[in-house]
């Protein structure tokens, strides 16, 4: 039986012949690519080049497109600079492909982070939030169709899919350099529209307090796979707001990036000591 999570091993081949054997692997959404620039690179890989990645019909503006393999704050880490969406015409299974791809290189912990639209009316613009929970409304499920690990069960739990003791490490490093990080429930729709102020309610009244059109998938199929993960989303917008564009919610990106980076260098560096 094919294992619908698997991805071609020539790709892992590939990778880990940079002589890098990735411990942790990081998703950067819209905007936020700068951790890249601290890393020690052994090797920049694009999308394109490896076979499992899926090809959607068109790219996102601020999604490179890479992986970069190498070290950050001691780490060997895989990378992924941009990701790809169900709004780009893929399944769920394929916009969870930096997870499989993570599990079948040996990792054990992904973070996953995006440009997300505040409903909690505290949060502004620039705000960086810790993901304790998620709420997939985008009516499909990279699990679609799996069978299960051998000898085991496709119905994974998932009371724990952010891992409280990652959360716990970055509340810590968050205060000890002085950044603001307020926890959230994330909710996950196909988008790409963005929300009318009437779905912005309706998510309010569930108990959604940021919303966004990635992530949820790469966690459930993270989750499957036994890796732990940490989710952090960066408030680019009002959700609902009137005049809304890709542009600013990449400009907001930008301006904010260095402070989400310092903060995930510092977890990074608490879970090179664990």
């Amino acid at each position: 039986m094919t294992d619908t999570l698997a991805v071609d091993a020539t790709d892992v081949e590939r990778i880990l012949a940079a002589g890098v054997k990735p411990r942790v692997a990081l998703v950067l959404g819209s905007g936020l690519g700068l951790l890249a620039d601290r890393m020690v690179v052994a090797e920049r890989i694009p999308f394109t080049e490896l076979t499992s990645h899926p090809r959607p019909a068109a790219g996102v503006a601020g999604h490179a497109g890479e992986l970069v393999a190498g070290t950050l704050a001691g780490v060997p880490v895989a990378v992924f600079l941009g990701r790809v969406h169900r709004y780009q015409g893929l399944s769920a299974l394929e916009a969870a492909w930096p997870a499989r791809l993570a599990a079948a290189l040996g990792c054990d912990t992904l973070i996953v982070t995006n440009a997300a639209g505040g409903i909690d009316p505290a949060l502004r613009p620039g705000s960086v939030t810790l993901i304790a929970d998620h709420i997939n409304l985008s009516c499909d499920n990279p699990l679609v169709g799996w069978a299960g690990p051998p000898g085991g069960t496709p119905f994974v739990a998932m009371g724990d899919a952010y891992d409280p003791g990652l959360r716990a490490i970055a509340r810590e490093e968050a205060r000890r350099i002085g950044l603001e990080l307020t926890q959230v429930v994330y909710a996950g729709l196909l988008g790409p529209s963005y929300e009318t102020p009437a779905e912005v309610e309706y998510l309010r009244r569930t108990g959604a307090q940021t919303v966004g059109m990635s992530t949820v998938h790469e966690v459930i199929a993270a989750r499957a796979l036994g890796l732990r993960v940490l989710g952090l989303s960066l408030v680019t917008n009002v959700a609902g707001g009137a005049g809304l564009s890709h542009d600013e919610v990449l400009r907001a990106g930008r301006d904010a990036a260095e402070a989400m980076s310092a903060l995930l260098e510092a977890v990074l560096g608490r879970i090179n000591v664990g």
